[in-house]
């Protein structure tokens, strides 16, 4: 029997929520600037109880992503990863003990060439939790869906400020583990100031959501956090993250924590 991870997974954001605890995602960019590195990264975060983990797969365009996380692509395709390599990773994590949900955030292009079917059996062996596929628009899913159903994978579809209440509704519907909401029109990156309305059309989201909706593309600061933790189920944070990585380099692990930490104890330590 397989367990239904995207399940699993949207407990463990609504049970982090309810006991008054930040429901965090951070993201990095795997290989960024090595295995090793990302490995040790990924032990310290898991140090702090995120809600889950997204583990970005190197794409050479990645279209979704702002100047930070491009240029993490750069440095990471460096290393001229493979998915096989991937799955084999996430599977020696699980192996020793991993216990936070890793979620691969990628673009369908990668996927389509591996095969889909492959890609579905290599992420329940190597105890994947599922997807993030920002390219992937709900009309054009079709196969996907089709060869992850009943997989028990998570499939998250993104929502943007532009998306109509049906066109939420609908993809809340076939989302998976939990629903993200982009909070501005455009490209990831760490922002000072988030959009004034953000709060209302979060709520608005929630009533039509089925699912946990997570917010992203901005939050870098426990200010945010504090802002955006009433009106939604978990946060997304990517570009502060990476910047660590950026400027630090095989130096980030205990840094990247420490600004994790910072986030889920809202500024406290």
């Amino acid at each position: 029997m397989t367990h239904n991870r995207a399940l699993l997974l949207e407990r463990r954001i609504k049970h982090l929520k309810a006991s008054g605890q930040v429901p965090l995602i951070p993201y990095i960019t795997c290989w960024d600037p090595d295995l090793e590195t990302t490995e040790k990264i990924l032990w310290e975060i898991a140090e702090e109880n995120p809600a889950c983990i997204e583990l970005g797969f190197p794409f050479s365009d990645p279209v979704a992503d702002g100047p930070t996380i491009q240029k993490a692509v750069v440095r990471a395709l460096k290393n001229k990863p493979t998915l096989e390599e991937f799955f084999e990773f996430v599977s020696s994590l699980q192996q020793r003990g991993f216990s936070v949900p890793i979620l691969c955030m990628t673009y369908y292009n990668i996927l389509y060439r591996y095969g889909l079917e492959r890609v579905v059996r290599d992420s329940l062996e190597s105890g994947l939790a599922g997807f993030i596929i920002p390219d992937l628009p709900v009309e054009e899913a079709g196969s996907w869906l089709s060869v992850t159903r009943g997989s028990g994978l998570a499939t998250v579809f993104l929502v943007t400020p532009t998306s109509s209440e049906a066109r939420i509704k609908r993809i809340s519907r076939v989302s998976r583990g939990f629903l993200y909401y982009v909070s501005v029109t455009g490209i990831t990156g760490a922002r000072d100031r988030l959009p004034e309305d953000l709060t209302q059309r979060l709520e608005f989201v929630r009533r039509l959501s089925r699912i946990p909706v997570a917010v992203g593309f901005g939050i870098s600061s426990p200010e945010h956090i504090k802002l955006l933790l009433p009106h939604a189920d978990a946060l997304v944070v990517g570009s502060a993250l990476v910047k660590i990585v950026e400027k630090e380099g095989r130096n980030s692990p205990k840094k990247v924590r420490e600004f994790v930490k910072r986030l889920i104890h809202y500024g406290s330590s």
